[in-house]
């Protein structure tokens, strides 16, 4: 059950097999369905989830009902609704698995006690973060002026399984395209 988490964290810090245990003590197995929400829009999110098997995204839906998807976390990644698990405050997205998933939930209580009293979790937990601020930062940049067919060709190079993994649809809102503009695209790769 943990197999995935472990390697996770031995990939990026030393840690002993102890420490580790105890890491993952806190994390409790969470099964699943296709479309289960895990956050609701409006609520406070208290759970930090490592995707073990299956997928989640974060999106949001305006006025007019059009989803705009910000994150998707496959298999040994993490996933939350940030900016609602740090300041407590309602979340403005909702947290969704898009597959049958297993994830791995951690509370954000015990999450912030390992931060704060294991150095090898709290190396990691800003690993995540200045990953997650890149990865932003040169989606939001990168998509400034780039036409359709260069957000579709920024999408295969920097996160290749996205294109299979979710539906048109979903990968269009990430893009901020329609899903026959992705469509035509993905047919002219």
């Amino acid at each position: 059950m943990y197999s995935l988490l472990k390697a996770f964290i031995k990939s990026r810090t030393s840690i002993d097999d102890a420490s580790l245990d105890s890491i993952c003590s806190h994390f409790a197995l969470v099964k699943a369905k296709r479309n289960e929400l895990l956050l609701n829009y409006s609520d406070t999110c208290q759970h930090y989830y490592f995707v073990n098997k299956g997928s989640i995204r974060l999106y949001t839906i305006n006025k007019e009902g059009i989803e705009t998807t910000r994150f998707f976390a496959f298999e040994g990644g993490f996933g939350t609704a940030l900016p609602s698990l740090i300041d407590q405050t309602p979340a403005r997205e909702y947290m969704q698995t898009i597959e049958k998933s297993e994830l791995l939930r951690i509370s954000r209580t015990d999450f912030y006690r390992l931060v704060d009293t294991v150095p090898q979790f709290a190396f990691i937990y800003r690993q995540i973060l200045e990953l997650g601020f890149i990865t932003a930062q040169k989606r939001i940049y990168g998509f400034q002026g780039f036409d359709a067919m260069e957000k579709v060709k920024w999408l295969v190079q920097h996160q290749p399984n996205l294109l299979t993994r979710v539906s048109n649809k979903m990968a269009a809102s990430y893009l901020g395209l329609s899903p026959s503009t992705l469509s035509r695209i993905k047919a002219r790769l």
